[in-house]
């Protein structure tokens, strides 16, 4: 599995990079009062991709947060024990189909 994962993210790199190396071009972007700014396309793009990422993957996190303290106070209220044998019963076999 280690491979695929490594294999993917080797895909994923050569398509950036060839992607940043078609497209390495001067773009304008227009600012408030006419100010205007010069960027490499892939560089724009990037900055695009982490404001979109970023506040998301905050939430996650602080989600995941959340949740692992919510999970560890159950357990400390409610320790969790495995089944024992005996209260574990089988179903009854059935005849009939």
């Amino acid at each position: 599995m280690n491979f695929l994962r490594t294999l993917f993210w080797i895909v994923v790199t050569v398509v950036v990079v060839v992607f940043s190396v078609n497209n390495w071009t001067t773009v304008t972007i227009n600012l408030w009062g006419g100010l205007q700014a010069d960027s490499k396309l892939p560089l724009l793009l990037l900055i695009a991709f982490l404001i979109g990422f970023v506040p998301l993957y905050i939430w996650h996190r602080a989600h995941r947060w959340q949740t692992a303290k919510r999970v560890a106070a159950l357990e400390t209220v409610m320790p969790v024990t495995p089944p024992t044998p005996a209260s574990i019963a089988e179903p009854p076999l059935s005849d009939t189909f």
